[in-house]
């Protein structure tokens, strides 16, 4: 326990944790300075972005990049560098399909470990899980935007069982274009024989028509199951890329979170998100609404991940944004064992070791994560509470490991001095997009007064 007040405990947060090795023991300095600033904190928080599962389930038909499961021990090293609350709801939670989910949910269980996101059924999946230290509560509430249909957690019916899964956050996409372009692509709709596919479809009462009639849907409904084109068009005077949170999600996560401003101290909502805006630094449209609303309806902090990467911090009525804290551990390469269907999707020989397809895949480390710094640094905020209130945040930098072997990379470790500045630069210009100014000291260490 870090406070000496009862009503006074602080809360560490960081990024994606894809952990396939034990990490614990490293004595170096700055990595123990790192693990000891985390067992200091009362409340500690990571993105789990593996399956702690043994493998076990079965690997799905489709997976959003490798299929990320790791044996069980990886919770165990987890808690033992110190963190004790876990979202899990991201686009990895079902790459062994519902018996690897529900494999992954029974190994947190018996660690009695504080985790949210994914459940048996969409509630389970929605709800906040409460996590009480000596100096408050801090309720914790997950979601991801990016996933695939089947994943998502589907509710539960008198008379039929719900779907584990996710907890989905889904969200509208409309292209707008210039009348000119929505011209071209109704005609190119048209002589494709696509409208009268559609209209069918709809007549067979297996689809609709858009209730925004100023909306042009480009869809093709016989080869729908292939994944070919599903978007909706409308004209405008400059090309843009517009998003919008659904309705529905948005009210059940906005309903779950005034639940747990009633019950708990401090409401973190986490956001597992890879869309972005116009570059990869931004957040896209639809997050912006969401996170938002979020703290309308009595969230504290919002804590996004997913890209890998650092975005910018938002402080949005006195309450942090943080669009996202990228990577804190990354063994992408270190994944054990993988699925027939990865050598597919990376057209890679069968007959290869797993070290070989991610070696090919970043072509010797030049291309992908391992060729670029900006997957390779973060920060770990420190949020410090007094009375049930945020007062101050810590903006701590740290480093990845990037040796020149995959083995030798993704494990974290606090910044020297040197680096450290370098990273809080980077993500005070990347704050300064939201009117967010960081004071950083000579250690390279942020500060926020609020």
């Amino acid at each position: 326990m870090n406070s000496n007040s009862p009503n006074r405990f602080n809360i560490a947060l960081t990024g994606d944790s894809i952990i396939a090795r034990r990490i614990s023991m490293h004595q170096d300095e700055q990595t123990v300075n790192l693990y000891q600033k985390i067992k200091e904190a009362d409340v500690a928080f990571t993105n789990l972005e593996v399956l702690p599962n043994n493998f076990v389930g079965h690997p799905a038909a489709r997976s959003d990049g490798a299929h990320f499961a790791a044996h069980s021990y990886v919770l165990d090293d987890l808690m033992d560098i110190g963190f004790n609350l876990y979202s899990c709801a991201n686009n990895h939670a079902l790459d062994y399909g519902v018996d690897g989910l529900l494999s992954t949910i029974q190994e947190l269980e018996e660690r009695q470990l504080s985790y949210a996101g994914i459940g048996k059924n969409l509630t389970e999946a929605r709800m906040p899980v409460y996590h009480s230290v000596s100096g408050g509560t801090v309720a914790l509430l997950s979601c991801t935007s990016t996933f695939f249909d089947e994943q998502a957690a589907g509710e539960q019916r008198p008379e039929v069982q719900g779907r584990p899964g996710v907890n989905p956050l889904k969200f509208e996409v409309e292209y707008e274009v210039t009348e000119k372009q929505l011209h071209a692509l109704k005609e190119i709709y048209q002589d494709l024989g696509l409208e009268e596919q559609r209209q069918n479809f709809v007549k067979l009462g297996f689809g609709s028509d858009p209730t925004n009639k100023k909306l042009f849907p480009f869809v093709d409904t016989n080869l729908r199951v292939a994944g070919t084109m599903n978007a909706l068009f409308s004209a405008s005077d400059t090309p843009k890329v517009r998003t919008k949170t659904s309705t529905k999600d948005m009210q059940d996560m906005a309903k779950w979170v005034k639940e747990a401003r009633a019950r708990a101290d401090v409401v973190i909502v986490s956001l597992h998100a890879h869309e972005q805006g116009q570059v990869k630094e931004q957040p896209a449209e639809f997050i912006r609404e969401f996170t938002h609303r979020m703290i309308d309806e009595g969230a504290d902090v919002v804590v996004g991940h997913g890209p890998h990467l650092l975005k910018g911090l938002e402080i949005y009525k006195g309450k942090p944004i943080f669009y996202s804290l990228g990577n804190f551990i990354g063994h992408n390469e270190l994944v054990f064992k993988l699925p027939e269907d990865s050598y597919k999707r990376f057209n890679v020989d069968s007959t290869l070791t797993p070290s070989e397809i991610f070696r090919l895949r970043s072509d010797n480390g030049r291309k992908g994560f391992p060729g670029n710094a900006v997957y390779w640094e973060t920060i770990m905020p420190i949020c410090q509470i007094k009375d049930g209130r945020l007062q101050s945040i810590e903006l701590h930098p740290v480093s990845l490991t990037r040796g020149d072997t995959p083995y030798k990379r993704g494990r974290p470790y606090l910044s020297d001095a040197k680096t450290g500045i370098e990273i809080m630069n980077r993500f005070s210009a990347l704050s300064k997009e939201f009117n967010t100014t960081i004071h950083i000291d000579e250690t390279g260490k942020g500060i926020i007064h609020l």
